[in-house]
């Protein structure tokens, strides 16, 4: 992606795995969850009530994602998925620290559990749970393999460059390992759910398994699902469960879209609020202009992070010492439209769409309402330190934010812009 930074990045690899990447939720009092630490409520400064129906604790893990660690403790009490609650989502190739809950079960119980790979590092109950967005942001810890002895004064010198902000960029993993998120979005808001649903099943484009594309070209050459059923790799789970709707029923493409997860199918619409968003930010990039003179804006926390609780619609609007940041909208039916920017426009004039192409007639349940998010968030906390063969990087970002695209300005190894997806876009508009 485009970088902030102009500065020669380090010159090294980063491999994600638990080794190299620990992520530490920072709670809404300022704390910061340490790896091996135990924590109270008190602490945390959390609701504690000796009658709750919630167990809220602190868990640690590694080589899990937090589906999947939150989705064991819960079965290992004898609840299901719906029990849990988590503040964010973190991925499997880390070691993370972060503040969940569950509906049902004793602190004691949740303490008492010993799973391969996770620790709980606190429990206590309280009279509610832990909802999406409930903490301040993330710590990282980042470990980059280089032999460049000057690692760490390029990486205090773009730092520097960067006076404290990043681009708010979606990372790609939101536009799917074949970068088509978007384009099957867009078909879906457009109300041509065959199109996205072959778009999903046969597109080979950034495919980089042999038998998937030999399936792929051979599913869009025959269109017979019944046949495809026979060959389809196994591993392609979601692929194979709308082509076997699809053998029963040929033509009900919209249903077929509906036996993918919700959490899966949203994406594809998010992905085109994602893509709009990243290309304003890119514009911002291009231009240098990093600063909230103009629209939408909102002032600091007691941490320093965007107060999306504070919006303002002007720059004079900024309580003196309270910095201010840039917000851009996440594109919905109910966005305001004194507020969408001329850019934001442009983009959707490029995709065919306005903002009520987000209400979905055929599929309602995918209809996005609109949000807004910083075009720009601080990196605090950042320090860089040589090691042997490496470089320690250690930062922290409000929630929402993306530590790979900090790793983008620091190595400058991800050149995929949005000019990437717009073209497949308008592919699918044709």
């Amino acid at each position: 992606m485009l970088t902030l930074s102009k500065g020669i990045g380090i010159e090294g690899t980063f491999e994600k795995n638990p080794a190299n990447f620990v992520v530490k939720e920072i709670a809404k009092n300022g704390t910061v969850l340490q790896q091996g630490m135990m924590y109270s409520a008190g602490e945390l400064e959390l609701a504690e009530n000796p009658d709750g129906k919630f167990v809220v604790f602190v868990l640690q893990k590694s080589n899990w994602n937090t589906i999947q660690a939150l989705e064991t403790v819960s079965r290992r009490a004898g609840h299901g998925i719906r029990a849990i609650g988590y503040a964010g989502i973190k991925d499997r190739r880390a070691l993370t620290v972060q503040i969940a809950s569950i509906f049902g079960a004793s602190p004691e119980g949740i303490m008492g559990m010993r799973i391969k790979d996770i620790s709980i590092n606190g429990a206590w109950l309280s009279g509610i749970g832990v909802e999406q967005g409930s903490l301040l942001g993330n710590a990282f810890d980042v470990t980059i393999s280089t032999n460049n002895s000057d690692a760490k004064e390029k990486a205090d010198s773009i730092y520097a460059e960067l006076n404290g902000l990043i681009p708010n960029y979606f990372d790609r993993q939101r536009f799917g390992s074949r970068l088509n998120n978007a384009a099957i979005g867009l078909h879906i808001m457009k109300g041509d759910f065959r199109s996205a649903v072959m778009e999903f099943l046969t597109s080979c484009k950034n495919e980089t398994n042999s038998s998937a594309i030999e399936a792929r070209k051979r599913l869009d050459e025959e269109h017979d699902f019944a046949n495809a059923m026979g060959y389809f790799p196994g591993y392609l789970k979601y692929e194979r469960r709308l082509i076997a709707h699809l053998a029963k029923y040929p033509d009900n493409f919209a249903n077929a879209i509906r036996k993918l997860p919700r959490g899966i199918s949203i994406m594809f619409v998010n992905a085109v609020e994602d893509v709009i968003f990243n290309a304003v930010v890119e514009e911002r990039v291009m231009n240098g202009d990093t600063g909230a003179n103009a629209g939408l804006a909102c002032r600091e926390n007691f941490y320093g992070f965007p107060d999306m609780e504070s919006m303002v619609l002007h720059a004079d609007d900024a309580v003196q010492g309270k910095r201010l940041f840039a917000i851009g909208n996440l594109i919905g039916y109910e966005s305001n439209d004194e507020e969408i920017s001329e850019s934001e426009r442009e983009v959707m004039e490029r995709l065919g769409i306005t903002k009520d192409s987000f209400k979905i007639a055929g599929m309602p349940e995918l209809s996005m309402r609109g949000s807004r998010r910083p075009l720009f968030v601080p990196v605090k906390d950042f320090s860089a330190a040589n090691a042997s063969s490496s470089i320690r990087i250690s930062f922290s970002l409000p929630t929402g934010a993306y530590a790979t695209i900090v790793l983008n300005e620091l190595m400058k190894t991800d050149r995929l812009g949005v000019g990437e997806l717009m073209p497949d876009l308008k592919a699918g508009e044709q």
